[in-house]
């Protein structure tokens, strides 16, 4: 088995702020801290950088991509649609502390982000963030689509039901109300948003990706 490749990481906002060499120091700084600001590094110095610069000069930011997939499989599945938005979630643990946003596809400006939530799931996020983005779209009467990673998102929004097995409880409260809302607002909403599933393996990470990984 290959040895996994060690991270560093760097908390701008948490109860400590620094850069330091293991998840677990890493989380312990972002539990239970509000607006907790973080990102992973392949190397100390570029951790130790990052922490002297601004947090938003680096979520987001994702390394060059070279797809593995032949020429003749990148044909076939051809370029991202630019008009349209991408949604994405990110979740530190399962469950854990998680947030989801949309940005537009061309330019990467955010358009929406809700969290981080103290509770919840990487699923519950995207499915969320394509709700979301369904109901964004609608309002500002707008013909563009939605990307997403997820096909468990995708399932969950066409059944209109969020089949999580996540159990509610005080501490998630907040987030179970925001599923509530959810499930009301596809129940009682139609939508002609086309919503496609986001070529990782031709494009590279969804450009509404948090750029942790």
């Amino acid at each position: 088995m290959a040895k996994k490749k060690k991270k560093y990481y760097t908390v701008w906002k948490g109860h400590h702020t620094g850069v330091f060499e293991s998840w677990e120091d890493c989380k312990a700084q972002i539990k239970d801290f509000q607006g907790a600001q973080y990102k992973s590094f392949d190397t100390f110095e570029a951790a130790k950088k990052a922490h002297k610069g601004n947090y938003k000069d680096y979520i987001g930011k994702q390394k060059k991509f070279i797809s593995t997939l032949s020429e003749a499989q990148l044909k076939k599945i051809g370029r991202p649609n630019l008009n349209s938005i991408a949604v994405d979630a990110a979740s530190s643990g399962n469950p854990g502390k998680m947030e989801y946003r949309g940005v537009d596809t061309k330019t990467k400006k955010q358009l929406f982000i809700q969290g981080p939530f103290e509770e919840g799931t990487n699923n519950i996020g995207e499915f969320l963030a394509i709700v979301h983005g369904l109901a964004f779209l609608k309002k500002n009467n707008s013909d563009r689509i939605i990307y997403t990673d997820s096909k468990t998102a995708m399932s969950w929004v066409k059944k209109k039901a969020c089949n999580t097995k996540l159990e509610r409880t005080d501490k998630n409260k907040e987030l179970f109300n925001l599923i509530d809302r959810a499930l009301i607002w596809l129940n009682h909403n139609q939508y002609n948003t086309n919503i496609v599933k986001w070529e990782t393996k031709a494009w590279g990470e969804i450009p509404a990706d948090f750029g942790r990984k």
